[in-house]
């Protein structure tokens, strides 16, 4: 598999692209913000503009694994919790911590993307992707994450577009 050159995130599409030597690789349906795009601390929405992966989190770690806080909790996360848990926004099996990297846009004070925890992350099977439904966040099938994980590298652009 070549290195991964960047990912592109099309918030009008909810699609997640993968480009190796500037071709489209593989594309992914994401489900970002409900609230849309937006840069402000606090506003639950996909942060727009260049990031990178700074941080990969889950290597090795099962399909379906719960992470609360970037931490595992050695639990497996099964559809039933859903009911006992309904607002709960899960991540499972893998994240992608992601850093903004334009000043003043999506980097430093109150429009930081790390400091708002920003992840690709995997979510539950029940999931509707192709539509916008997270609380900032790109969220991906489980399979999808564990494929995109293994192809990027930490400092891996990403490009979250409108």
């Amino acid at each position: 598999m070549a290195p991964t050159e960047r990912v592109e995130i099309s918030l009008a599409k909810q699609e997640l692209t993968v480009f190796e030597k500037d071709q489209v690789t593989i594309s992914y349906p994401v489900s970002t913000s409900k609230n849309g795009p937006g840069e402000s601390t606090g506003s639950e929405c996909t942060p727009r503009g260049r990031h990178e992966i700074s941080e990969k989190i889950g290597t090795d770690y099962p399909l379906n694994t719960i992470f609360v806080g970037r931490k595992v909790t050695g639990e497996i996360f099964e559809e039933t919790l859903i009911g006992k848990q309904p607002y709960r926004d899960w991540i499972l099996t893998r994240i992608l911590w992601l850093s903004g990297l334009e000043p003043g846009y999506n980097a430093g004070a109150e429009c930081d993307t790390k400091a708002r925890y920003i992840y690709i992350h995997g979510s539950p099977e029940s999931t509707v992707f192709g539509t916008p439904g997270s609380r900032g966040c790109i969220r991906m099938r489980n399979l999808h994450v564990m494929d995109l994980f293994d192809r990027v590298e930490e400092g891996t652009w990403v490009d979250i577009l409108d």
